[in-house]
């Protein structure tokens, strides 16, 4: 018998999710005396989380609980976190007070939606917090005025492998989500990182960006430039996305940097340079060649663009990336339209040497 194969991805829940459940059977255990073994809390996007609660504290005074994070088939690097939160009754009228515990970094750079100083728990979960703690007050007569402390016990070393460390949040993960679902595999979770990116250059006055399709090209732009980190965005394959935010959100310069394969799709009009979703035309990129005087009979049924850069000698190869790279610019000039922003393209080969490099300078 021949089995189905199983397509659907399986969704999960933020950090933001996991924050508030952890909340709501604290504060439980505060009011009543005995913490839940599973909480359900409605997400903002309409579906209902019931999560298990895996951790539990309390002396009397403090009272803390914990979820693991479930990211669902998505590769979340919070995926099996525990998001631990500590209630604790505020004085009179304090309303709803946010700390950072352990493993919850801290903002210290301006153009976040959270301000300098304050624990990276962005405005959607806190709101999502307070919610909860007033439904609970509300239903068991308990009190409204609370001090929220949110920690995750790995959350240092997790946030190095996260965007934090380039946009000034120090020690620590955010806790995140605005509709409170980790959908699989999120093109906007990637693109809405790259406009905080943007904001925090932004509101720290940097005159030049670069947008990097990936390490190599990163390095090597950060290199030529002594750019700081947080002039840094990376962009991936979502150039567009990165676009149209500076459309809004000018700079004054931007370089978008990357490999000969991804600034060809780019040069040939392609904004999503994922292999999914664009392809190099290389019957076009073989009339160009010609063009160029460039004489080679094999760019037209090349595998790959490695394939193209390797049957060229090394003049040639500078002249194709030079071509390529002032096309790609053509293409970021047409998204960006008459922002003053000035643009430039760069080209890096596998070792990060740079192949080609125009400007608008």
């Amino acid at each position: 018998m021949q089995q189905t194969l199983k397509t659907t991805l399986r969704f999960g829940w933020t950090t933001g999710t996991c924050a508030t459940a952890s909340v709501y059977a604290a504060y439980t255990a505060m009011v009543t005396g005995t913490f839940p073994e599973t909480v359900t809390i409605d997400t903002p996007s309409g579906k209902a989380a019931t999560l298990d609660i895996t951790y539990t504290a309390a002396d009397g005074i403090s009272f803390s609980a914990g979820v693991i994070k479930d990211a669902g088939d998505d590769p979340d690097v919070t995926h099996g976190a525990e998001i631990r939160a500590t209630v604790t009754k505020a004085k009179n009228g304090a309303g709803v007070i946010f700390h950072g515990g352990e493993g919850v970094g801290v903002v210290t750079r301006p153009g976040l939606p959270i301000a300098v100083g304050e624990p990276a728990i962005n405005p959607v979960p806190r709101k999502m917090m307070c919610d909860i703690i007033n439904s609970l007050a509300e239903n068991t007569g308990g009190p409204s005025d609370i001090e929220i402390t949110i920690a995750v016990p790995n959350g240092r070393a997790l946030a190095e492998k996260t965007w934090n460390p380039r946009l000034g949040i120090v020690d620590g993960i955010s806790i995140l989500g605005t509709t409170g679902v980790v959908r699989p595999f999120s093109c906007s979770a990637w693109i809405a990182s790259i406009h905080r990116g943007i904001d925090v250059a932004g509101a720290n006055a940097l005159d030049h960006i670069a947008g990097s399709t990936g390490a190599t090209s990163e390095k090597t732009v950060q290199q030529k430039y002594q750019l700081p980190t947080i002039a840094l965005i990376d962009m991936g394959d979502f150039v567009g996305g990165m676009l149209k935010y500076l459309r809004r959100h000018p700079v004054k310069r931007l370089t978008v940097a990357g490999g000969f394969g991804k600034m060809i799709k780019l040069a040939q009009g392609a904004t999503d340079l994922h292999s999914a979703r664009s392809q190099i035309d290389f019957d076009k990129l073989a009339i160009l060649a010609n063009q160029l005087g460039i004489t080679t009979d094999g760019i037209a049924t090349a595998n790959s663009a490695l394939d193209v850069a390797t049957m060229l000698g090394a003049d040639d190869r500078v002249t194709l990336a030079t071509a390529i790279a002032r096309s790609a610019m053509a293409t970021c000039r047409d998204m960006i339209g008459k922002t003053p922003t000035t643009l430039g393209v760069m080209i890096v080969d596998r070792e990060g040497k740079i192949l080609s490099e125009v400007d608008e300078l």
